[in-house]
């Protein structure tokens, strides 16, 4: 029995399958919704029966499979999936992202100041969920990785300059669970930091973390001192939700900010 899915129009259904699509194409990489048709707005998908919870070895499989699909790469910072019309999304948020190579940043730190971090946060100070005192510490982060200060290594199979292939918005609500392991849906999928899906399972608590850490390191080895960065990679999606939710996701965004102050 398949679902439908209503998208708010036509070009979010397409970037949507697009997104599927390119990420079920990864080599080993996990399990994908099927896309079945695209109607105008409408996404009709494989739906896929509710399995609870994983177990140790489904949520070590699940982080050996992303650690492949990350490796799977992207064209550069910002890329979009092949025939997805440009931007990607994260909930009702338009990503602020290079469709075009020729005008994508050279380096991971340019690539999330300039597209992801300021974008978002001149939003949200609009909608008034950051203060103008947050901002001056955000924006000070935000020169620190335009200047390269706050650039590093990906995990083992991807060179530091390489974008990984990111789900773009992995918390734990779009990683669904059925008797074969773990399924992903609604992704917001581009070329990025393999980090940045880690930290957005953390950022909700996705079950079974742990596992699927040491799943993923086992395939793909975490660069050193990843953990002291899971804050930074989640500066993006607290902006988003800032910028849509209110000012509690903006005082996160700046509290996550502080730590990586010059």
């Amino acid at each position: 029995m398949d679902w439908v899915k209503r998208c708010p129009t036509a070009s979010a259904a397409a970037r949507e399958a697009a997104g599927l699509r390119w990420l079920a194409t990864a080599d080993g990489g996990p399990r994908v919704v099927a896309v079945h048709a695209v109607d105008g707005a409408r996404l009709t998908l494989e739906r896929v029966p509710d399995g609870g919870r994983p177990d140790a070895s489904a949520a070590a499989a699940f982080g050996a499979a992303l650690a492949r699909m990350h490796a799977a790469g992207a064209a550069f910072w910002g890329a979009p999936p092949p025939g997805s019309g440009g931007d990607g999304t994260i909930g009702a948020a338009v990503l602020a992202t290079s469709a075009d190579a020729r005008t994508a940043p050279a380096t991971w730190g340019a690539f999330y100041a300039r597209c992801r971090v300021l974008p978002h946060l001149r939003s949200a100070v609009g909608r008034g969920s950051v203060t103008a005192a947050g901002a001056a510490v955000i924006e000070r982060v935000a020169d620190r990785l335009a200047g390269g200060e706050l650039d590093h290594p990906q995990p083992g199979l991807l060179a530091l300059d390489a974008p990984a292939r990111l789900h773009g918005d992995l918390w734990s609500g779009n990683v669904l669970w059925d008797a074969g392991g773990a399924v992903l849906i609604d992704p917001a999928a581009q070329g990025g930091h393999a980090e940045t899906d880690l930290a957005m399972l953390a950022l909700f608590g996705a079950p079974r973390l742990g596992e699927i850490l040491a799943g993923y390191d086992g395939v793909s080895p975490l660069a050193p001192g990843w953990r002291d960065r899971v804050a930074l990679h989640q500066l993006h999606p607290l902006l988003v939700h800032a910028e849509l939710f209110g000012p509690s996701y903006g005082r996160d965004a700046v509290d996550a900010a502080r730590g990586y102050l010059d």
